[in-house]
């Protein structure tokens, strides 16, 4: 007989525990755990919500994909989220603002989209309609006014392929639950390895890391005694080094020659200036000075 499988299971368990905000009673505004159903009542024949002992002929939920036929166990491939109101992050979310959320990421054809074949839902409780990944059907009854429907392709119920974490974040977006790495798509985990890789690939510790901190240093060979023509970061960091060591140099020297200087002054005067440039208090001792070197 036609059975739920534990990842839709799962799903639902997920939607109920934060959406049925008030477990204990029945409340218009909760998504109560009658209103989220996996298989059909016993007279349901065909389509996702039956396994392969309810469809019927020519069964669009079998033939219209491969991975339908190749997925087809006695596993339902449906889900039924009915009516709900939850007030989170300052904004009232819904049935209709939670399926055209849902509906907009299969569009934009989010990874962990890829296994919905279709949803039908009303966007805005007066109409019908209906998300098509194969592009076959647009139409749905009015009983989808008040409940939305998804339909996963057969292969990855089949193979118990997770179904949460688009639902997971949802929940995340309207603030009721907290997006963790783990709950990331396996698409997003591979991109995130590829850029953790991108980004430690040039550390040195690999060849092509070897490479990149050669070249990083003008260098692009591996003969330490091969010598390039061009300027390098290592030879000019040599350069740089002599010539702060020959600044130092001479910002220590003292580069005034007093005994030039007062030789270049003299030479430019007269007697009769440089007696006048004499103080009276030193004139008496200058001429003391100059008979006795005159009589040496």
């Amino acid at each position: 007989m036609t059975r739920a499988p534990a990842n839709l299971l799962a799903v639902r368990s997920l939607l109920i525990e934060h959406l049925n905000r008030d477990p204990d009673r029945v409340r218009d505004e909760d998504l109560e755990p009658n209103e989220v159903g996996i298989v059909g009542d016993a007279n349901h024949r065909g389509g996702y919500h039956c396994g392969s002992d309810r469809i019927v002929t020519n069964d669009y939920s079998v033939v219209e994909s491969s991975r339908d036929r190749n997925g087809l166990t006695l596993d339902a491939a449906a889900l039924d989220v009915g009516l709900f109101r939850v007030t989170s992050g300052g904004r009232n979310h819904n049935l209709s603002t939670f399926s055209t959320w849902c509906v907009a990421q299969c569009v934009a054809n989010a990874p962990d989209t890829r296994d919905i074949r279709e949803i039908i839902y009303s966007p805005d409780g007066n109409v019908v309609r209906r998300w098509d990944r194969l592009g076959r059907r647009s139409t749905g009854d009015r009983s989808h006014l008040w409940h939305t429907h998804f339909s996963f392709f057969r292969d990855s119920i089949k193979a118990n392929r997770d179904q949460r974490p688009l639902f997971h974040r949802y929940l995340s977006t309207i603030g009721l639950v907290k997006l963790e790495e783990n709950d990331m798509t396996p698409e997003e985990h591979n991109w995130l390895k590829t850029v953790h890789q991108n980004l430690t690939v040039l550390d040195g510790r690999n060849p092509i890391g070897q490479t990149y901190t050669r070249t990083t240093m003008g260098e692009d060979h591996t003969d330490p005694k091969f010598q390039v023509s061009h300027p390098t970061l290592r030879s000019i960091g040599s350069q740089l080094s002599v010539l702060q060591t020959a600044v130092e140099s001479l910002l220590n020297q003292d580069f005034a020659d007093e005994q030039a200087i007062i030789t270049g002054v003299l030479a430019g005067l007269t007697p009769q200036e440089i007696a006048a440039a004499i103080p009276p208090t030193v004139a008496e001792q200058v001429v003391t000075e100059l008979s006795r070197r005159l009589a040496a």
